[in-house]
């Protein structure tokens, strides 16, 4: 029926329940055979003029590449951000775009959480110093008692304050839209920005990338935190002035940061956040778990599916 361009990573080896899906449904599936979730335009332009349909990971989609899409009719996000999409410009060729909303959300809270522990505990470093050799025991910090604060208190956020319950921390959370209901039941006190900046030990963003949070946290709201406290990012790099994180770290106002995400993707080696002592750096890997690609991958085949077949998918974001 339709030709499936897979630019999402590892679905040939974690997602084959979708592949079948979409293949027993009368679909080619064009699997992308890279480590990374990424496509450069020059890649998608190999394949645009003839896909049906794309299940997607970070590769940009814009006016250019739909131009040379005439065929396209779905896109669906491998994940949940789709700040990589002009969804006004797939609107205008007829374009429609899902997201996977909710299926990566315990993989980023558990990777959240954990973040957490590494930083209090410093268990990468003690971990790099034993393999090199050096038998060098450091003195960390607990969790009991802390105060986690959470910018942005949606799916995520909520996750991660119910994991942290059982840790008995006091719990702060900021969110222009906040849930009064779900904050009473899991203990967590709503309240303004300045509050969760400037009483929080542990500081975790949890908001979406959109135009007005672009650098919410910058050099005025990094000098706005406890002194000595932790920053976690498992959310977008754009929400973060790098260098202003980098500065609070190696300048000693805060204790450390873990980060997940970055403002540029792949990040340059040489980038100075790679560099700084204190602060944690992984690889964009907060949904990569073998549970999580199974459940994207069956929900965002169904939906490229059901787009093919004159039927509404799930999620979908232009209507």
């Amino acid at each position: 029926m339709g030709n499936i361009l897979i630019t999402a990573s590892h679905f040939r080896t974690l997602c084959q329940k979708a592949i079948h899906l979409l293949e027993s449904n009368g679909h080619q599936v064009i699997l992308n055979d890279h480590e990374l979730p990424y496509y450069s335009f020059e890649e998608l332009a190999v394949w645009a003029p003839e896909i049906d349909g794309a299940i997607i990971g970070m590769d940009q989609w814009n006016e250019q590449v739909f131009q040379i899409a005439p065929k396209l009719k779905i896109l669906a996000r491998f994940g949940v951000g789709v700040d990589n999409i002009d969804l006004e410009a797939a609107k205008r060729h007829g374009v429609q775009v899902v997201n996977a909303a909710g299926m990566n959300a315990n993989a980023v809270a558990e990777l959240a959480v954990a973040m957490i522990l590494n930083c209090l505990r410093g268990i990468p470093e003690l971990n790099r110093k034993l393999t090199d050799g050096q038998w060098s025991r450091a003195v960390g910090r607990d969790l009991l008692g802390k105060t986690v604060g959470l910018l942005g208190f949606g799916d995520i956020g909520g996750r991660v304050a119910k994991k942290l319950s059982g840790f008995e921390v006091r719990l702060l959370a900021y969110d222009p839209y906040p849930n009064r209901e779900k904050a009473a039941a899991l203990g967590v006190t709503l309240t303004d920005l300045d509050t969760v900046l400037t009483q929080s030990d542990i500081l975790s963003i949890h908001m979406p990338s959109i135009p007005a949070t672009r650098h919410v946290m910058n050099r005025e709201t990094f000098a706005k935190m406890k002194p000595d406290s932790y920053f976690i990012n498992t959310a977008r790099g754009a929400l973060v002035d790098t260098q202003a994180l980098v500065d609070a770290v190696a300048g000693g106002h805060l204790a450390g940061a873990a980060v997940d995400v970055y403002e540029q993707e792949p990040l340059p080696m040489g980038a100075p956040i790679l560099h700084t002592p204190g602060i944690q750096c992984i690889p964009h890997a907060g949904a990569e778990t073998r549970e999580t690609y199974s459940n994207i991958s069956m929900m965002t085949a169904q939906a490229v599916i059901d787009s093919l077949s004159g039927k509404e998918p799930k999620n979908w974001l232009n209507p």
